[in-house]
């Protein structure tokens, strides 16, 4: 089942097994569950430590528990754990096996006092990179709490199950067999949800926080950049952000960062994460801005509102807020979101299987995702607003090599069907003839750009006719003390390497700004 390299590099990881673990199978006489006995007698191969029984009762066959001998701590995966939730696999090994896990003293505290029962069930697919997050998060609050209990769920294994509670999107949680939230999440928000007192701690210690001289909203490439460079210079630097890593996390592979030929967005914005806390940052994650007021007078503290109701305060501030995937606005798009409606074909892609799905967008994400699914589903149709394809011609010839794609230009989406559940079909009109069509089909990929994230900040600077943030060559907006830098601002082409350099220039245009500061106020500077 494993390659010598990967038993090899398992076989040093296993050596951090402190208690002895047992691997309990659940099989039958699929394949599948040949391929999980292989899987797992290669695992208990590697350490002395780690037992394995092959006749296990889960009602889920095939799938396995990893328990730790003589104790109630334990996780499942239901399915094979590999592709992406192969780190999952590893991470569970060394957690249940007794290994610290890379999480704060403080998290670990609020998990293990957190009272109740918790049985979580989380579907997945092994090709969703944004699945792990999640899948890890839950793994180690059941290792951290016998109070908690939680089972991965590989939903193109289990496609019966899928189908009865209508699961359409990855991850998807339920708790305690009811429906608990849909996509990445993470252990601080995950047991923010269920520690009811948490948002008003977490406030009441933001309220207390001293004036930053440059503070950075938003934890994606530009955000990072910003608040590294602010950091070198040693002035007092802070970063707030909803989610680490931005929608980086939600890409797939990266193939055009300089310097590194390939990567994965989740794994690129854990470097990003890791490379801050080398500096002297404050991060405050799980923090969304709700509203800028600015400096009375210039020179004055900006103030950032947060959405529990603490304020942020700063000498500088740096906007670096990013955008989102852009919504089609058209009837039954919300109503089915995550319900046959998506944006994400890496992760979903595996819930579609043999069903006919539609791409809405032909730039080079709508047929990079067309291309991926027709590999997965029965058929592709890729509708385009425009009179012509704008993906890169590489993209586009090797989109009409497949026989089971049909694109459809000129087309105007006009409504998402479906049966009150779940997606049924798409209505869209010709551009050219007026004429009105239906196609019947199970999902819709939605790829037609980005967002930016400024919804809070209008009448408060100067924003585009499409929202973004206008800045000059030195990344400056319309109020003094604020810049902004990556996605969210009018800077074209949204790339992560330009991001970057954006949030690395917005930041020493801070410090510049502040260094300049009249000989009053400099005093606050060096703080």
């Amino acid at each position: 089942m494993l390659d010598n390299d990967l038993k090899t590099q398992l076989k040093a990881y296993l050596e951090k097994v402190v208690h002895p673990i047992e691997l309990v199978a659940s099989l039958d006489d699929s394949a599948a569950a040949q391929e999980l006995r292989a899987l797992l007698e290669d695992i208990h191969a590697l350490s002395d430590r780690i037992t394995l029984n092959l006749h296990g009762h889960d009602a889920r066959k095939p799938s396995f528990a990893i328990n730790r001998v003589g104790t109630d701590v334990g996780v499942r995966f239901a399915g094979i754990p590999m592709g992406h939730e192969f780190t999952s696999l590893v991470l569970a090994l060394l957690q249940v096996g007794g290994h610290p896990p890379k999480v704060s003293d403080e998290v670990i505290e609020q998990v293990r006092h957190l009272e109740g029962e918790y049985v979580f069930e989380t579907f997945m697919s092994l090709s969703c990179h944004s699945c792990p997050d999640t899948v890890q998060a839950l793994n180690l609050m059941s290792v951290l709490n016998p109070n908690i209990k939680h089972v991965a769920i590989d939903g193109a294994l289990f496609q019966a199950e899928v189908e009865l509670r209508q699961v359409m999107a990855v991850p998807t949680v339920f708790l305690n067999g009811e429906s608990f939230d849909q996509g990445r999440m993470t252990i601080e928000q995950i047991a923010a949800r269920l520690d009811s007192g948490a948002a008003d701690r977490a406030a009441e210690k933001l309220k207390h926080k001293a004036p930053f001289q440059v503070l950075v909203v938003g934890g994606g490439p530009a955000g990072a950049a910003a608040a590294i460079y602010a950091a070198r210079k040693g002035i007092r630097t802070g970063v707030a952000a909803e989610r680490f890593g931005g929608q980086v996390l939600d890409t797939m592979a990266i193939e055009n960062f300089i310097s590194v030929p390939y990567t994965e967005g989740p794994k690129l914005a854990t470097a990003l994460e890791q490379h801050v806390h080398e500096y002297d940052v404050d991060v405050m994650n799980l923090q969304r801005a709700e509203q800028l007021i600015p400096p009375a007078e210039p020179g004055g503290l900006i103030e950032v509102k947060l959405a529990n109701g603490a304020s942020l305060k700063t000498k500088t501030l740096v906007l670096a807020t990013g955008a989102r995937w852009r919504n089609m606005n058209v009837p039954g798009e919300q109503e089915y979101r995550n319900k046959g409606v998506t944006y994400c074909p890496h992760c979903d892609g595996p819930l579609f299987k043999g069903k006919r799905v539609a791409v809405i967008g032909g730039g080079n994400s709508g047929v990079e995702a067309a291309i991926d699914l027709a590999g997965l589903v029965e058929h592709v149709t890729l509708f385009e607003f425009d009179s012509k394809l704008r993906a890169d011609e590489v993209l586009q010839r090797k989109l009409r090599s497949l026989a089971n794609v049909d694109v459809i230009v000129s087309a105007q989406t006009t409504h998402v069907l479906g049966d009150g559940q779940k997606v049924t079909g798409l209505a869209y009109t010709d551009r050219h003839s007026g004429d009105s069509h239906r196609v019947e089909l199970e999902g819709v990929f939605v790829q037609i750009g980005l967002l930016p994230n400024t919804e809070w900040l209008k009448g408060t600077l100067k924003l585009s006719p499409r929202g973004e943030i206008e800045v000059d060559a030195r990344g400056e907006t319309s109020v003094p003390g604020v810049f902004a830098a990556g996605d969210v601002t009018t800077t074209p082409f949204k790339q992560i390497v330009i991001a970057m350099g954006e949030g690395a220039k917005a930041s020493l245009s801070a410090f510049d700004y502040l260094i300049r500061l009249p000989v009053e106020q400099k005093e606050a500077v060096s703080a």
